[in-house]
């Protein structure tokens, strides 16, 4: 008898989970991503995807049509659609639909044998105030969706021991404003590695699927696997009635290191409780340090924004550091120190491109805006003008680093 060599299926790079919320306003705008994923699959055998599509678009006769809103579940490998499940509405603004999602993706993750698993948000996006809003208002808040990753990786690790250290390793943020120092702390709380998000508005459709690609050709380069998805993302452009327009003004990859993330935290709290003494102590400092925080523009810097939005106050973190350390009437070891807190925040910046002339918002630079946002209001209207449904504060790294003595101290 003739033995026959069994050869077992090939493991995949990478697991890439679609979590996209389409009960809103960016329903056809965003489901760009799932053609879009269609398309990489096809062209590379070794991603999955893991979809979860809340929308009130269905397919008819070739067409894409809007009808009822639904969910969809499903998995694309090969450019090819497989397990669909069609079922009710789900409340993607709820912490334990999204658990339910990461613990899927990762359960999809060991059955394909993949190296990696990511998720991608597709949303609103409200920075630390959250996102993943429906049609109702309701959104999740950010420490949530933090919580219910790790929520989902707990339920995986449960169901399958023998696969309890696989983790989402990254998190692409199609949403606006999400390359934050709060979200960057939370999520690596959870044991995400990596965060690729813009510190600003997007434009819709946004972040485009063939970062997946960009993930699975450096699974062990991270520098190159950051470089590679910040080019995917600002050379993208979408055709609109004006012409092409690229879909972020900036773009980021973080390191979410946790000894990096700790270093970053020590040097900013390092630097908040000595601005807030030097600004309790002197009115001159208080001035000087309030003119050099305002000299960094805020983002939403659109025509379109209004003065009450809190990320106007949502100032690139290094830009702000920057402008204390090169201010000469100030003391020398706060100086010293709004260098060390710019230099942590830099480490965990693997990669990041910017417009210095960005077309959609009138021509916007963004020259400043390079790596993670903090909330650094100027004036007490600034400070989370929105709360609590959308609070800017409530979070572990605001508290951790005494944002909010520093703040107080200024604003």
């Amino acid at each position: 008898m003739q033995p026959v060599t069994l050869t077992p299926p090939r493991s995949r790079a990478l697991e890439f989970g679609i979590y996209r919320d389409g009960d809103n306003n960016l329903d056809a705008s965003q489901s760009n991503a799932l053609g879009q994923a269609l398309q990489v699959s096809a062209e590379d055998s070794s991603i999955q995807f893991t979809v979860e599509d809340t929308t009130g678009l269905r397919a008819v006769d070739g067409d894409v049509v809007e009808g009822k809103t639904h969910t969809d579940q499903f998995t694309i490998a090969g450019g090819q659609i497989g397990d669909p499940q069609i079922g009710k509405t789900h409340e993607m603004s709820d912490p334990n639909n999204l658990a339910q999602f990461v613990k899927r993706t990762l359960d999809n993750a060991e059955a394909s044998g993949a190296k990696q698993a990511w998720i991608e948000l597709v949303d609103h996006g409200g920075g630390d105030g959250g996102g993943l809003m429906t049609h109702d208002g309701k959104l999740m808040s950010m420490p949530d969706i933090a919580k219910a990753i790790a929520d989902g990786e707990r339920m995986h690790a449960q169901e399958h021991p023998e696969d309890a250290n696989r983790n989402i390793d990254g998190v692409v943020a199609n949403q606006c404003l999400m390359s934050t120092m709060g979200f960057a702390d939370a999520l690596s709380r959870a044991g995400v590695k990596f965060l690729a998000a813009s510190p600003e508005t997007m434009i819709s459709p946004g972040v485009p699927t063939t970062v997946a690609k960009d993930i699975a050709q450096h699974l062990d380069d991270p520098n190159g696997m950051a470089k590679s998805v910040v080019r995917d993302v600002m050379r993208t452009h979408y055709e609109t009635p004006v012409g092409g327009i690229g879909p972020a003004a900036a773009f980021d990859v973080l390191d979410l290191n946790a000894t990096k993330i700790k270093a970053a935290e020590t040097a900013i709290k390092t630097f908040n409780d000595d601005a807030s003494r030097d600004a309790r102590a002197s009115g001159i400092a208080r001035d000087a340090l309030r003119d050099d925080i305002a000299g960094v523009r805020g983002m939403v810097r659109f025509p379109e924004a209004t003065p009450d939005m809190p990320w106007n106050a949502d100032r690139p973190a290094m830009a702000v550091y920057n402008a204390v350390a090169a201010d000469g009437s100030l003391d020398g070891t706060l100086r010293a120190d709004a260098r060390a807190a710019s230099s942590a925040v830099d480490a965990l910046v693997l990669a990041h491109k910017e417009s210095a002339h960005f077309a959609p918002f009138d021509g916007s630079s963004y020259r400043d805006a390079v790596g993670p946002t903090i909330h650094a209001p100027v004036s007490h209207k600034q400070i989370d003008p929105w709360a609590p449904k959308v609070s800017e504060t409530d979070n572990a790294f605001y508290k951790s680093v005494d944002q909010g003595n520093f703040v107080g101290a200024i604003a």
